[in-house]
This record gives C-alpha cells, structure tokens and sequence, in this order.
C-alpha cells in the first residue's frame, strides 16, 4: 500500500463498478478511508442489487483497507447528505469527494423521451452538486478537501447523447465556479474526463452511436477507435489519486483527461473579438453587416 493518501477519509460515489471503483480501490491503496456508493439497481430497481457495491469493499479490506457500504442514489439530496455523513460519522471527517455515479444515454434531441433527459440529468449533474453542496460547508469549515468530479468528451457536444452532454458541461462549469467559490478555504475543486472501458462505454447500442457518429464525420479515426477499445478503468486511478492528495494542493479549477498512458487538459475558454465598432457613433450592427461579416469570421459559407 501507497501513503499518498494516508489517513484521509473519502467518499467515491458510483464506485460499484468501472471507474468509480478502480478510484475507490486506489484510494484505499493508497491509505484512504472509503465510503463506496452505489444505487444497487438492477431490473428491480433501485437497492436491489447491493453485490457488486459489497464486493468493492470486500476487495478493499482483503487488501488490507479499510472501507464502508453506502447504497442509495446521489440524485436523492437528503440520501446524498446522509452518505456525506456517513463519511464524517464513521471516519471523523470528510477529505475527499469524487463523484462517479452516472448512467448512460445516447439519444438525440430529435427523439430522447423527456423522462431520459430527466433521469440523466438528475443522476450526472444533480448527483454532483448534491453530495458537492452537502460536502463543501464540512470542507470549508475545516479549510481543506478535495472535490474531483468526472467529466467527458461528450460535454463538447461531438456524443454522449443530449442529457449526458448537457450534465457533464454543466459539471465542468459547476466545478470551476466551485473552484472560485472554495479558494479561500483552501479546498480544491477539478474534473476528470476519463477515457476508460465500462457499462458506460461498451455495448452493442454504445459501439453503434460511435460508428454512426464516425460515419457523419463527427469523430476521426483515432477518437473512433480510442472509443471502441478504450484502455481498463485502472488507468485512470493515478491523476484522481494526484488530485486527491496533498501535491495537487495547487491544482484547481482544471479540467483534465486521462485514457490509457495519455494525459491532457482542456484549457480555460477564451473569448475571441471577432468585430468591433464604436456603436455611440456608428450605431450597432445591423443584420446585413453581420451577415457579410461573420462567415468569413467563422471560415464558413453564406
């Protein structure tokens, strides 16, 4: 076992499977205390399966970690609050924060049932801010902690479904504000865009989305492939494990991606002035001027 973490106390939600417990079993490598969260669904609903979240902690304490069962679903706020106190009861506090819990989704604005586009929604981007608003007051009163939340690829638009994008733009644009909002007490806030094989990104109905999407020419050939065989979970632990430690106490506001032995960063928008005039004596633009404008701005066609 590591000490990179030693002695701190975390909570990894959705870590029943892929890489929310390839992060909970690192963190537990590396001397964490672990709550392992998961919703146990099956086909029979929620809470009941509880296996897979059992089998998480079983693999932990028989490598010599410590860790602790919490089952419920994060999109739940009062569940979320009382899976953060499992933390802070049990362990004393709560250090860390990686929120992992997702579902997947890869319907199109033309046709994904309202209900889909709710029930994505409120598992990604509510689930985060849940256990983020419950966690970041134990944080900021103690002035130390680490929030890592997960992000993706899909949140630039190119697929992932209209629910999934939408939630992880929103997580990335949640956890800079976060980022602003808990600098002064010391904690930080980034995301991870992992690229790594689970339930999320394996499948029959998963593989089809991204061959239709290469075939439109909305993904290249190595975005393609790296969609079809992405790398094991396990290759994502490291960076969250970084991120969670007392190293990375620098590192905030950041948006990372981490597949295989490939580590990247999508850097901070930057607005860029296409056009300007002084409207107090020119008066603003009008349509035609925008439209003569514009496109050659953007290098497209009128």
């Amino acid at each position: 076992m590591g000490e990179h973490v030693k002695g701190k106390n975390a909570i990894v939600t959705g870590s029943s499977h892929g890489v929310g417990r390839a992060v909970a079993l690192a963190l537990a490598a590396e001397g964490a205390n672990v709550v392992v969260n998961g919703s146990g669904a099956s086909s029979a609903g929620l809470g009941t399966d509880l296996g897979p979240l059992n089998d998480t902690v079983e693999q932990i304490v028989a490598r010599g970690g410590v860790a602790l069962a919490s089952c419920g679903s994060v999109a739940d706020f009062d569940y979320a609050g009382k899976l953060i106190a499992t933390c802070s009861d049990n362990f004393g506090s709560i250090d860390i924060l990686v929120n992992c819990a997702g579902i997947p989704e890869v319907g199109s604005i033309v046709d994904v049932p309202p209900e889909t586009w709710r029930r994505v929604v409120d598992v990604h981007l509510h689930g985060t801010f849940n256990c983020c608003r419950h966690a970041a007051p134990l944080m900021a009163k103690r002035r130390r902690g680490r929030i890592i939340n997960t992000g993706s690829h899909a949140f630039l638009g190119i697929y992932g479904g209209t629910g999934y994008a939408a939630s992880k733009g929103g997580i990335v644009s949640l956890t800079r504000a976060m980022a602003h909002d808990m600098a002064e007490f010391g904690v930080t806030c980034n995301v991870f865009c992992p690229g790594a094989k689970t339930r999320l990104s394996s499948g029959e109905e998963y593989e089809e989305k991204i061959r239709a999407l290469f075939a439109k020419g909305w993904l290249n050939e190595a975005r393609r492939d790296g969609g079809l065989h992405p790398p094991p979970a396990e290759c994502v632990a490291p960076l969250v494990v970084y991120l969670a430690s007392d190293a990375a106490a620098n590192i905030t506001g950041q948006v990372f991606v981490i597949a295989g032995g490939y580590v990247g960063l999508f850097p901070e928008p930057k607005e860029e002035c296409l056009a300007w005039r002084d409207y107090s004596k020119d008066g603003p633009w009008s349509v035609d001027e925008l439209a003569a404008l514009l496109p050659a701005q953007l290098g497209v066609g009128r």
